[in-house]
């Protein structure tokens, strides 16, 4: 039988591995903050089933051009909320299904 890790032994265990790949990629608290500030001010705009994100900005990542090229209507994938149509369910006023967002 295993034995459960106690909670504030996981966390400190949890916490020196962050701090050794920090260390391992050049990753100064500095850069970690401005990259969290950076993602609070450009919030996904589209996201997949496997947690793949795109804020809109840039280049339009492989996993939505592949799904692009695939026939599906990059707008299956947008997670802001739009007005939905008399009804409700999965579509919008366009009557486009899109993907509900289950991870927001």
């Amino acid at each position: 039988m295993k034995t459960r890790i106690a909670d504030g032994e996981a966390r400190d265990r949890l916490i020196i591995w962050i701090r050794r790949r920090m260390e391992e990629f050049g990753i100064t608290i500095d850069a970690l903050a401005a990259s969290i500030e950076h993602d609070r001010r450009h919030p996904p705009l589209y996201r997949d089933a496997r947690g793949n994100e795109w804020n809109g900005q840039g280049s339009m990542p492989g996993w939505l051009q592949a799904a692009k090229h695939a026939g599906v209507d990059p707008d299956f994938f947008r997670i802001e909320a739009k007005p939905i149509a008399q009804g409700g369910g999965a579509q919008e006023a366009s009557g486009a299904p899109r993907q509900m967002d289950l991870f927001g």
